[in-house]
């Protein structure tokens, strides 16, 4: 568990999957990279997928839903490598004592279907409607996210899926967010473009302490120290670095706490700079 002052953060696994090298390290050439993450034999990195559930002001709140259980497990395991060694996110949720009906709000970072895919489960045997995981809950997201997940285009519509997001704003449970907004004293969605034009960080502060849910516009802390390095999956590749130049001053001037939500290695720590080097000082944080 971290805790920022007052609000307590639990980082819980929904699985890890095993993606292309191409897609998590983009142009950046295999010799400059191998060391940090060792490509298996088939060329594949893990990534994990780290959900939020987080406690403040009374308020439970959990920070995007992962990939769920509408998939078909099968064909999961034979794309992505899906692995669930400790379980879903509901699994960890259980664990902490925590039922669906127990959550407030739901924030989603955007509507990859790695992120949010959680969101819906299926109301009943043939698979043709959905209902919320997660039954009283305020859905958070912002709007311009929203937008482009419903206008999906020929690169984007293969991670996009209306049936984790569209049911929850027709029945008014998901809140299209305008920008920068508090959520919850002490928890801020910012905007973060780059990775997609929509997408937002969490940030915490409480108690003059700070942290920042880096979400995908790094998804390894490797990715944040080096502004140059951006994933394939970047909607903005160029945007991105700008937003990452921006937090990076953040965290230097803050000694702000950063987690990551797909780094297998270094779920959390905190930039430091050391001559020209920036650098990532790991934090020791076990996973609920």
């Amino acid at each position: 568990m971290i805790t920022i002052g007052e609000i307590e953060i639990h980082l819980i696994s929904d699985g890890v999957v095993w993606m292309d090298r191409g897609g998590p390290f983009g142009l950046v050439p295999l010799a400059l990279w191998r060391d940090y993450l060792p490509p298996d034999e088939q060329q594949r990195v893990p990534m994990i997928l780290t959900c939020l559930l987080v406690r403040a002001a009374g308020q439970t709140i959990v920070v995007d839903t992962g990939l769920g259980s509408k998939l078909n497990t099968s064909h999961a395991a034979r794309i992505w490598g899906l692995e669930r060694p400790n379980g879903t996110l509901l699994d960890g949720l259980a664990r902490l004592g925590v039922r669906p009906d127990d959550v407030d709000l739901v924030i989603n970072t955007h509507l990859h279907a790695d992120h949010c895919a959680g969101n819906t489960v299926y109301a009943g045997e043939s698979r043709d409607e959905v209902r919320a995981t997660f039954p009283r809950a305020r859905y958070l997201v912002q709007r311009r996210e929203y937008e482009d997940a419903m206008r999906p285009n020929e690169r984007t519509r293969a991670t996009y899926f209306a049936l984790n997001y569209e049911p929850l704003v027709a029945s008014g449970q998901m809140a299209l967010l305008d920008g920068d907004a508090e959520i919850a004293p002490g928890v801020r969605g910012v905007v973060t473009p780059g990775h997609t034009p929509g997408h937002q960080c969490v940030l915490f502060e409480s108690g003059g302490e700070r942290a920042l849910f880096v979400a995908d516009l790094a998804s390894y802390a490797i990715h944040f120290e080096r502004l140059g390095w951006m994933t394939a999956y970047d909607v903005e590749p160029l945007v991105t670095l700008e937003t990452k130049r921006r937090w990076q001053q953040w965290a230097l001037e803050t000694n702000g706490l950063l987690i990551f939500q797909h780094d297998t290695r270094i779920p959390a720590g905190r930039l430091v700079e050391d001559g020209r080097t920036r650098r990532v000082e790991p934090v020791e944080v076990a996973l609920a």
